[in-house]
């Protein structure tokens, strides 16, 4: 690869990394073109995106990022797998099931959300991370039910009460 392939790939991953609130890396070394193939399908369908890169172009690219990577830079070692997606626990669950039928991939390292996770025993807490969607779903949930119970409250009383000025009047005649 030239010098000029070299620094247009680092720009095009470093556009990517810029472009991504969730990266991880991962260790898919060792699968055959099969399995391979059936990771990438599974990432398709989990819409994560699935490239194989150099460990020294994505540790240049990470260095032009404006993202602060931590430690992340210290997992580029060996092969190295880049996963992105817009969902931040999509990349985990695609492991996580993956990981039911193969040893392979091994979590490197992720960055969800300017959260920096090493190591593969981060897969099962990345995994149950809930997504920008789930969580305004679980607040609006909360703030409907208050209202609901005031509603319901008011429903039940506005009967009890017309139920007590009946009888009352009934009394009365």
């Amino acid at each position: 690869m030239t010098r000029e392939e070299k620094s247009q790939v680092i720009e095009n991953l470093t556009a990517q990394l810029a472009d991504n609130s969730n990266i991880y890396l991962a260790d898919i070394s060792g699968l055959d073109a099969d399995t391979t193939s059936k990771l990438r399908r599974a990432c398709f369908k989990a819409n994560v995106q699935l490239a194989v890169v150099k460990n020294t172009l994505l540790a240049k690219a990470m260095e032009a990022s404006d993202k602060d990577f931590g430690d992340l830079p210290e997992t580029l070692k060996g092969n190295t797998s880049l996963m992105l997606s817009e969902v931040g626990n999509a990349p985990a669950k695609v492991i996580k099931a993956f990981r039911k039928k193969s040893e392979k991939p091994v979590l490197k390292g992720a960055f969800v959300e300017e959260a920096i996770f090493v190591g593969d025993d981060q897969l099962e807490t990345l995994s149950e991370i809930k997504s920008k969607e789930e969580l305004i779903g679980e607040v609006i949930g909360l703030l409907q039910s208050p209202a609901k119970n005031v509603i319901s409250a008011l429903k039940g009383s506005g009967s009890k009460l017309s139920g007590i000025l009946k009888t009352l009047s009934e009394k009365e005649g």
